[in-house]
């Protein structure tokens, strides 16, 4: 069952990594920060699940796995206020 999870882990990590060549193939055309956001973040994720198939014990409630994944959400939070002008910048 152990190699059937790891193929599942495999095949979203492949996911996410897509969608982040993505997004980054989008910021490169435009140079748009929320496009390189999302790209970092969904990079970030799949490089969370690679490393979630690769450990002996696979836990999502793991204080790493768990930072990772705050650190992608924290980037598409920020993507989003960016975007809106939300940030207070100029």
């Amino acid at each position: 069952m152990a190699s059937l999870n790891q193929l599942m882990l495999g095949a979203i990590a492949m996911g996410f990594v897509v969608a982040g060549l993505f997004f980054f193939r989008f910021w490169d055309q435009g140079r748009d920060r929320f496009f390189l956001l999302f790209a970092l973040s969904f990079l970030a994720e799949g490089g969370n699940r690679v490393a979630l198939a690769l450990t002996p014990r696979p836990s999502e409630g793991s204080a790493v796995i768990y930072l990772i994944r705050l650190l992608a959400f924290l980037l598409i939070l920020a993507a989003i206020l960016d975007k809106n002008d939300l940030l207070g910048r100029k």
